[in-house]
């Protein structure tokens, strides 16, 4: 297991090397920073000093190094527009956008693993129909007019949710809702296809044949290896929602690292656009190891794979 652990780690640090990259290459897609800094009307001298205050007339190497030394650090610079630390306002929105995540990952596995294992022990009935349907429905609906719907009809029409805030609880529905139900299909669809596959094996009819009974039969023998693959996909989908946020921030208006990202690439501030990027790249290269741990503790046949 260590060593498993120990390759897993090694990769994921290599992910991030070349993440951290592409992140600082960010700041010269645009053109020149100094130019794009100093505005239009500045003048050639105004833009060597700027580029020269900012450091950007140092080899690229030393602004990579120099960049990622801080970034680690938690200093992840200065944001030109807010003419604040970058730091303080991204960790002041972080705590929203991962309880949105939280809540939408929660929704997608509550309503997604029981109908795939429904699914999969009725094939071809009824119940088996509506969890396809329901996922064909999830990846044909996108998400935000899927919002757009939940707010005319349960924001506007009968009034029973709040549209925008995080004032409490109320004001995470429907955002939760929009955001897990589009993941919703993958998780349904794999956690069906892996039930039938194990309720088909033979150590599954040997389990049933020494009379265990079906919740045993069911939840210890047959889901625990189904499970599997859903872990690596709701890790990774995990993820998709802290960045894929964005949208769902802005439909409803909650200041979370979504909405901040949607603001800063307006404003043209790429010290907090770096930071974002850099910042869920890392939270998903993270989320992604745990969840090869978490397999191979599930499957001892992984750590030898």
């Amino acid at each position: 297991m260590l060593i498993y652990a120990c390759k897993r780690l090694g990769v994921a640090v290599l992910v991030a090397v070349a993440v951290s990259l592409l992140t600082f290459s960010l700041i010269y897609l645009s053109g020149d920073p100094a130019m794009a800094l100093a505005g239009e009307a500045a003048t050639q001298q105004d833009i060597e000093y700027i580029r020269k205050f900012y450091g950007y007339d140092r080899p690229l190497a030393v602004q990579y190094a120099d960049w990622l030394t801080k970034a680690l650090t938690g200093n992840f610079g200065y944001s030109h527009y807010l003419r604040q630390d970058v730091a303080d306002i991204i960790f002041s929105r972080l705590p929203v956008t991962m309880l949105l995540g939280a809540c939408a990952l929660v929704f997608a596995l509550t309503l997604s693993i029981p109908l795939g294992v429904l699914a999969a022990m009725r094939p071809n009935t009824m119940v088996d129909r509506f969890a396809l349907t329901l996922a064909v429905v999830g990846q044909a609906l996108p998400s935000f007019w899927f919002a757009l719907i939940m707010i005319f009809w349960f924001g506007i029409v009968w009034r029973l949710l709040p549209i925008t805030g995080t004032e409490s609880w109320v004001n995470f529905i429907m955002p939760s809702v929009a955001l897990g139900y589009y993941v919703t299909p993958a998780v349904m669809r794999l956690t069906r296809t892996g039930m039938l596959e194990v309720l088909a094996s033979d150590y599954i009819r040997t389990a049933r044949a020494k009379g265990l009974r079906p919740p045993v039969v069911l939840f210890k023998h047959a889901l625990r290896n189904a499970i599997i693959p859903v872990v690596s996909l709701a890790a990774v989908q995990f993820g998709f929602m802290l960045g894929g946020s964005i949208v769902i921030e802005t439909i409803f208006a909650i200041n979370g690292l979504g909405y901040l990202a949607w603001e800063s690439i307006q404003r043209g501030d790429l010290p907090v656009m770096q930071a974002i990027v850099l910042i869920l790249a890392c939270f998903y290269i993270v989320l992604t190891y745990l969840a090869d741990m978490l397999n191979a503790f599930l499957d001892p046949r992984i750590r030898v794979a």
